[in-house]
């Protein structure tokens, strides 16, 4: 098992760590977080995709027990890295790339990492098999973009433990109180991993929103920034629908529009984008802060 418990915060705050030389190595890395059901994986797909037209290698990786993170990228529900292991009694020298990596529209490489039945084990223990095994099989060594696509807003130690592989954390909202009390709990999460690990906050993703005012006053309030903003757009419901990527659909100008944010924020993302440093609020200051518009 490649899990340990340090504690190098403060007392009584107890982190979840990695096997130090289960790095990554040379790709660059982003871990997509948000409030659950905020088209997290509907975005993760879209960027992996935007990465893979800019000619990318690129790896998505899902990290939710449901393992639906990457099927718009490979049209099914892929294997996960937790059943491919229980199929083989956890003997890991066993195991093929095939049996648990698919390889999804342009190219893109998916990976589901799975988890434990509810309430019997640590999603961090998965992430860290899954990482292991793409280190074991080669297969990070020719990734240029990996993208960690997060369960919800749960930031215990090991549903943050991507974000002890990531460089840059990205934060999926929308324009409303439960999204954005959603987005500061996990600020707080990412700036408590930042002072350990590399990782880092990238921006804010606006989704599933006409407007942008909460959200840019939360952001002006707390030092983060707006990166994207993809608007609710019939066409990305359609390409749920259709289980395909927005790179897939009819060009139509909405698709053409929300094609062309992805691609934009993949191109700036992989160019470098510098650090934001955020200082999240209180809950009942937010909670005051927060929809009297």
């Amino acid at each position: 098992m490649n899990l340990v418990l340090r504690n190098r915060q403060p007392a009584g705050s107890l982190q979840v760590e990695l096997d130090p030389n289960l790095d990554i190595g040379t790709a660059k890395v982003f871990a997509v977080y948000g409030k659950g059901g905020i088209g997290k994986s509907t975005t993760s797909s879209n960027l992996s995709a935007a990465f893979s037209k800019l000619g990318k290698r690129v790896l998505q990786i899902g990290c939710d027990p449901k393992h639906d993170s990457t099927f718009t990228l490979t049209k099914r529900l892929a294997p996960t890295v937790i059943d491919a292991l229980e199929a083989v009694q956890f003997h890991t020298e066993e195991l093929r790339p095939e049996d648990y990596v698919v390889e999804g529209y342009n190219g893109v490489k998916c990976v589901e990492a799975g988890g434990p039945p509810a309430g019997t084990g640590c999603g961090g223990f998965v992430v860290g098999q899954t990482v292991k095994l793409l280190k074991e099989h080669r297969l990070l060594e020719d990734t240029d973009v990996v993208v960690f696509d997060v369960l919800g807003d749960v930031v215990c130690g090991g549903f943050a433990s991507p974000l002890q592989h990531a460089n840059r954390a990205l934060i999926v909202t929308a324009n409303d109180f439960d999204s954005i009390f959603a987005m500061n709990r996990i600020v707080t999460a990412i700036n408590a991993k930042a002072k350990n690990y590399e990782v880092r906050i990238g921006g804010v993703i606006l989704n599933r929103s006409a407007g942008a005012n909460e959200v840019d006053r939360y952001c002006e309030q707390t030092g983060l920034r707006r990166v994207a903003h993809i608007q609710d757009l019939d066409a990305v419901r359609r390409s749920r629908l259709k289980k395909c990527t927005l790179f897939e659909m009819d060009p139509t100008p909405e698709v053409e529009t929300v094609q062309n944010e992805y691609l934009s924020l993949a191109d700036r993302l992989w160019a470098g984008f510098p650090a934001q440093e955020a200082t999240p609020m209180k809950d009942r200051d937010l909670f005051e802060f927060l929809g009297f518009d």
